[in-house]
């Protein structure tokens, strides 16, 4: 009785999460069926997800009649600087606040967790003031900085989480074995830390990727922008706007994240979980 009470509860379950991931599915569905319509349409009476008219000449307008690469070369410069330096800098911090309980240790996780809680636009002022002295407005290193700045800290947050799941035991294991702290860290904790740290990074890129606020106020210049800026502006007018082009853009600028994200898939739930284990 009870084993068939359970399959049926299973069998309701899964069913949820497949109309779950149908709706999810709708919107980028829905997207890619503008992005292939030959009118310029999103909720006209004759819309249909297949579409009447098919044409891909939108997808060939995004690459060939706007700087859509020209945005993805400025996106991904700053995405591969952000992740490097954000992770060189979050592995060290992560780990000396797990494993060395040093004086004021506490007030500093306090202070970084208090930080990371408030909105990015509460410091969008400060930040310029801060910037603009040092030239830094306009610049791919200016918003570097603003992005090492928001997503160092998290992947502190994040990875000492994961360190502080690691016994400390296969440390002193390691330092009995004659491996000094160099090589105990490299050699040991960061294979075993490998999807977290990935995780970490991916997170961080898709940050990146995806970031509007800072691009658009601290970047000018077509040439400039980045792939959220540079969409906007594709259709920042309902009446000079094309509806199609900006979802083919969308379409594509998509792509490589969600080719990013199937290729480290297999780290993806070690690696969320990890940092979870302990605060």
């Amino acid at each position: 009785m009870w084993k068939t009470i359970e399959r049926i509860g299973l069998i309701l379950l899964n069913a949820l999460f497949i109309v779950i991931c149908f709706a999810v599915l709708v919107p980028i569905l829905y997207a890619f069926s503008v992005s292939l319509n030959a009118s310029n349409s999103i909720l006209g009476s004759d819309f249909s997800f297949i579409p009447k008219q098919f044409t891909l000449a939108n997808y060939r307008a995004v690459i060939m009649d706007h700087p859509v690469l020209l945005w993805f070369g400025n996106t991904l410069i700053l995405a591969v600087s952000s992740v490097v330096i954000s992770l060189f800098a979050a592995i060290p911090a992560a780990y000396s606040l797990s494993r060395f309980h040093f004086k004021g240790r506490i007030k500093i996780l306090n202070a970084m967790t208090l930080l990371y809680s408030f909105p990015a636009i509460l410091s969008m002022f400060a930040i310029y003031k801060l910037l603009s002295p040092m030239g830094l407005i306009n610049t791919k290193l200016g918003l570097v900085v603003v992005y090492i700045g928001t997503m160092a800290v998290f992947g502190a947050l994040n990875l000492k989480g994961y360190f502080d799941s690691v016994p400390a035991e296969i440390e002193e294991a390691a330092n009995i074995d004659g491996a000094n702290a160099w090589q105990t860290v490299a050699q040991i904790l960061l294979p075993l830390a490998k999807p977290a740290v990935i995780v970490t990074g991916v997170m961080v890129l898709i940050y990146v990727w995806n970031e509007y606020i800072y691009a658009i106020t601290f970047m000018t210049g077509s040439s400039n922008y980045t792939l959220a800026a540079g969409l906007y502006s594709l259709q920042a007018t309902e009446m000079s706007g094309s509806w199609p082009v900006f979802a083919a853009a969308s379409i594509i600028v998509s792509v490589p994240v969600l080719v990013i994200f199937f290729l480290t898939q297999k780290h993806m739930t070690s690696g969320l979980t990890a940092g979870g284990v302990k605060g």
